[in-house]
């Protein structure tokens, strides 16, 4: 359900809210140049608020200084999935004067190369929005 309530909320669902850190999702050395970790009151422009509208609450932004081509972050490894073990993720972005687009990929051990599984580009500016993509692998992957 849209208020996420039908969630098993047991020893195997995490929730990230970026209050204290990074989330064990995604650890601290993979927070790669261009990202930062900041509230809406840090004086750097929108958005004001997470996505509840406090303005207190961290999430993380990529800087005002990142010109380059890309920026990345990376999870820790997820163990494979089956019938009894799905794995989900829920995001909330911010879209704001992007040129370009935001993306979800997914790498498995085996391959080398990373296969896009949802993006988003320039659309829907200046509000939040929520994604929820649920993955399956036979083996281990980041995302």
């Amino acid at each position: 359900c849209g208020d996420s309530g039908d969630e098993k909320q047991d020893s195997s669902w995490d929730k990230c809210d970026f209050e204290t850190s990074l989330c064990k999702a995604l650890p601290e050395f993979n927070l790669q140049p261009g990202w930062i970790r900041r509230n809406g009151q840090s004086g750097m422009g929108p958005p004001y608020s997470d996505h509840n509208g406090n303005e207190s609450a961290y999430f993380l932004s990529l800087s005002s200084e990142m010109q380059s081509s890309s920026a990345a972050l990376r999870t820790n490894v997820f163990l494979p999935t089956d019938e009894e073990h799905l794995c989900q993720i829920r995001f909330h972005y911010w879209v704001s004067q992007m040129s370009g687009a935001l993306m979800v990929g997914l790498q498995k051990h085996s391959e080398e190369t990373l296969t896009n599984i949802w993006q988003v580009s320039g659309e829907q500016r200046n509000q939040w929005n929520v994604n929820t993509i649920t993955i399956s692998s036979t083996e281990k992957y980041e995302v």
